[in-house]
């Protein structure tokens, strides 16, 4: 699986079982495993959330923030759905994009209210109850769709994954994925009366 050009599952010093062992250990409080652990996979995954975060000092916050995760969830790992390699970076991962995000809100935020001090005189209220509406006619719609077509569009558009990573996280082939996603799309603007 490759993650923002890294192939998370490509060796980095353990083999990819004895990361699972590792994780195994941690789950059960083990520091000694939670030190190797550190020691084996940190540079990889400083290195993925660098390539999201740029920001050394931000990625180094997000690094200390995945393996704090990594310690307080390692029994939610589960051997069967992956390697221990993969699991950890897909966490890193998403922490980085969360934090991309997190700084974009902040930013949109601070224009928003710069505009709005500025600009004439609005129904923030009305807006915010449209805005809540139009939120659940979405889940509503959602809700509307095949599984898969769901899992799919939630991923992409609420997880930030293309389809390739949507493809090496279900498994599904990267065509099947593409074609959920369009069809997942088209219905979605059925259901929500939306004129493609």
């Amino acid at each position: 699986m490759v993650i923002d050009g890294f192939d998370v599952d490509a060796s980095a010093g353990e083999p990819a079982d004895h990361v699972a062992e590792l994780l195994s250990l941690v789950a059960h409080g083990d520091k000694t495993a939670f030190t190797r652990l550190y020691d084996a996979l940190s540079p990889r995954v400083f290195g993925l959330i660098v390539r999201v975060l740029v920001d050394r000092a931000q990625s180094e916050e997000v690094l200390q923030e995945v393996f704090l995760e990594i310690w307080q969830s390692a029994s939610r790992f589960s051997p069967k759905k992956g390697k221990g390699r993969t699991w950890v970076l897909t966490m890193a991962h998403r922490r980085a994009v969360d934090r991309v995000r997190a700084a974009q809100a902040s930013y949109d935020r601070d224009a928003r209210a710069g505009v709005r001090d500025i600009a004439v005189a609005f129904d923030g209220v009305a807006e915010d109850v449209e805005l809540r509406w139009e939120g659940k006619r979405v889940v509503d719609a959602l809700r509307q769709l095949p599984e898969n077509q769901r899992e799919a569009l939630t991923l992409a558009y609420y997880g930030g994954y293309s389809q390739s990573q949507i493809s090496a996280l279900t498994g599904a082939p990267i065509g099947t994925v593409k074609s959920r996603m369009r069809d997942g799309l088209s219905r979605l603007r059925t259901e929500m009366g939306v004129m493609a």
